[in-house]
């Protein structure tokens, strides 16, 4: 899978996400602080790998921050595309599930190593809902943001 990966800090758990997703077979394409050269800024480097899995180029995107808020409210901004602030792998299994995220936003200072793996682990291993109630709301979504674009 294509993963876009974007920090607006070269922090330590930053480097360890992009690691454990080539571990785990990923090819990862790296934004902001975690590419040299690139912009750091939480708000253009979330846009970035956003762009990258509504444009295609990436099937997600893992996008951090200190607080992993202003990375999500970014990522959001871009049509396609649904980020979830995930601090615990119940919320990210959930995202996946019910919501089916396509983006991944953490913070840099609350999520540890192990924590990190849990998180990994609950996103990959669920899938979107068949469930119609579910995927109503994910059209829904969708509406929202063809409607934006149109405005």
């Amino acid at each position: 899978m294509r993963i876009a990966v974007s920090s607006d800090m070269d922090e330590p758990v930053a480097r360890l996400l992009a690691g454990e997703l080539r571990g785990r077979g990923h090819e990862v394409r790296l934004h902001g602080a975690l590419s040299p050269g690139a912009d750091p800024r939480w708000a253009a480097c979330s846009e970035q790998a956003a762009r990258e899995v509504a444009e295609g180029r990436a099937d997600q995107a893992v996008v951090c921050c200190w607080t992993g808020t202003g990375a999500s409210i970014a990522a959001n901004k871009v049509p396609g595309v649904r980020a979830a602030l995930c601090a615990d792998a119940y919320t990210a299994d959930g995202a996946r599930r019910w919501n089916d995220a396509n983006v991944l936003a953490l913070s840099l200072r609350l999520t540890s190593g192990p924590l990190l793996r849990e998180i990994l682990d609950a996103w990959f291993a669920a899938g979107p809902s068949d469930d119609a109630e579910d995927r109503d709301n994910v059209t829904h979504v969708e509406r929202l943001d063809r409607s934006r674009a149109a405005q």
